[in-house]
């Protein structure tokens, strides 16, 4: 597999070749490549990371009801479900850090799961996190995507729609809308060996898992986004992480005033694609720190410097949310959802 580089201490994985067609991934098997048991250690300096970064954590993170709440109450409220995007990979990156050699501002994201209904951490879930470069490229689909910095897929539609449409639809609509309904469009093959900013790890004892990566760049039609799946129920063994269910699909949010101050480092300020605004976005469900919305820290000044983005995901661990069917565009119809999938991801 090409694309890794110098991070090669940071990498509990070794590279693969290509894993040719996954039209029918089943999450109840799916297979994490290590190089060996040591690779699925838990976190070490990592927690320590992580534990900083959730100090000071506040408003929309905060319980909505103690540790001690009785049965049936809620403690979190469930994290809000979106659709997978058509660039998911089933993870054959064990890694904390997922940098490899891409620029960027560095971004420390510390995620903690917990059960929704009792509070307590999710211990040894897999997560999975991958999203688009500085200029907006996501690897593995790099000839999909448009070569002045955008990142969309070429397919997107573009420009202003001429002349009149001679196959009108009649009568009511039948059948189920595209997988990936709520903006995703169907999953896509990876036409390229490359896995930069993909990777997965395990939580602590704390529920608690830190990567490295970097602040991600913007496409056309999507805000600025980082996508995430937890495994749960399956067993971590030599060979890395098999059965169990996809308890969550996601997508993590930034708030504007960070978004604004990356784009003005490079190579972020190289980018000539148009940004779509977090309250234009049509997966965020504008519910903050539940629809996925970061808890961020930087120096405003200098965000260059480095950002950690913390968040607590509260997830219901006995469910099934792999994100190819079951999330709908927040606010739109089904229909309404099908015809943007096109443009986001």
């Amino acid at each position: 597999m090409t694309g890794n580089s110098g991070n090669t201490a940071n990498t509990a994985a070794a590279d693969e070749g290509p894993q040719g067609p996954r039209h029918k991934r089943d999450l109840t098997r799916r297979k994490v490549v290590v190089a060996g048991a040591g690779a699925a250690v838990a976190v070490g300096t990592a927690g320590a990371l992580a534990a900083g970064a959730f100090a000071g954590e506040k408003g929309g993170t905060k319980p909505a009801a103690s540790a001690s709440a009785g049965a049936g109450e809620a403690c979190y409220r469930l994290t809000s479900e979106t659709t997978e995007g058509p660039y998911y990979i089933d993870a054959d990156k064990l890694r904390r850090d997922i940098t490899e050699d891409k620029e960027g501002i560095p971004l420390t994201l510390a995620l903690k799961v917990i059960d929704s209904e009792t509070c307590k951490p999710v211990v040894n879930a897999a997560v999975d996190i991958w999203h688009c470069d500085a200029l907006g490229i996501y690897s593995g689909y790099e000839s999909l995507s448009t070569g002045d910095g955008g990142g969309a897929p070429t397919d997107a539609p573009s420009g202003t729609p001429t002349g009149t449409p001679t196959d009108v639809p009649t009568g009511a609509p039948t059948g189920e809308p595209p997988s990936g309904g709520g903006g995703g469009g169907g999953h896509e093959e990876p036409t390229d060996d490359e896995r930069y900013l993909r990777g997965t790890w395990r939580t602590d004892r704390q529920g608690r898992v830190t990567f490295k990566t970097v602040f991600p760049g913007w496409y056309r039609g999507r805000t600025v986004h980082i996508h995430t799946k937890v495994h749960v129920n399956g067993e971590w063994t030599d060979a890395g992480y098999e059965g169990g269910n996809t308890c969550h699909t996601g997508q993590f949010f930034f708030d504007e005033e960070s978004v604004l101050a990356s784009a003005e480092v490079e190579p972020y300020s190289t980018s000539t694609t148009e940004r779509t605004t977090l309250t234009e976005d049509t997966i965020y469900d504008q519910s903050g720190v539940q629809g996925g919305l970061l808890k961020l820290k930087y120096d405003q000044k200098n965000i260059a410097r480095g950002v950690v983005g913390s968040i607590t995901m509260a997830v219901e661990p006995d469910a099934t949310h792999e994100g190819t069917d079951d999330a709908v565009q927040p606010g739109a119809s089904t229909t309404a959802s099908a015809e943007a999938s096109a443009s986001s991801s």
